[in-house]
């Protein structure tokens, strides 16, 4: 990654860049995502939930949040980031498979890891564009993440009446959209959500 001297080159190619915050307490992990992402966005790390808050500021445009961390849990930190800087886009990248608990919280996407080089690309990338709608078509990707990422981990979900209330929500949001959901194409909506490989077994981190 290049220095970034005051007045530098590297400074003035980055002035515009978008900025990622990376919170991963696995600190080869977090790494590897820095080289993944950092020829393209300006990439901040995090170990510690703590550390990110420290790191956080209105310029940060994505963060990419695990859920298990040291100290302040990954949730814990999703919650201060919505309190602070709402239009703040947070993926969840990590271990642990969603269950109904995702419904209470306000994340933008959620990839299980191992996440590949394609996939934290790939989200952050549909995250950056998300930033250019307003908050209630935000709103409305968050939800339909939520019920993307439900409907490929937990399976028959027709016996859970939270899920309905999903549903409800979407249709609502949708309805008060007006023609606006109908101006995406099919295209718009592949290049915003992603299916995320997801490991076999049972997380544990």
């Amino acid at each position: 990654m290049p220095e970034r001297d005051a007045g530098g080159a590297a400074d003035d190619a980055r002035s515009d860049a978008i900025t990622v915050l990376v919170v991963e307490d696995e600190e080869a992990l977090a790494s590897l995502y820095d080289a993944w992402l950092s020829d393209d966005y300006d990439v901040r790390i995090a170990h510690t939930g703590r550390d990110a808050l420290d790191l956080l500021d209105e310029t940060v445009d994505v963060v990419l949040l695990d859920r298990r961390l040291p100290g302040l849990s990954g949730r814990e930190v999703l919650t201060a980031i919505r309190e602070q800087y709402d239009d703040c886009q947070v993926a969840m990248v990590t271990a642990v498979e969603p269950g109904l608990d995702i419904l209470e919280m306000g994340f933008d996407d959620y990839v299980t890891k191992p996440a590949s080089r394609d996939d934290i690309r790939s989200v952050v990338a549909s995250l950056a564009d998300r930033k250019q709608y307003d908050a209630y078509v935000q709103r409305y990707f968050r939800l339909l993440s939520k019920r993307a990422a439900l409907e490929r981990e937990v399976g028959d979900l027709a016996e859970h009446p939270e899920y309905d209330e999903l549903r409800a929500d979407i249709e609502a949001v949708e309805a008060n959209l007006d023609g606006l959901v109908d101006e995406f194409g099919p295209t718009d909506f592949d290049a915003q959500f992603y299916s995320f490989s997801s490991p076999n077994g049972v997380a544990d981190d």
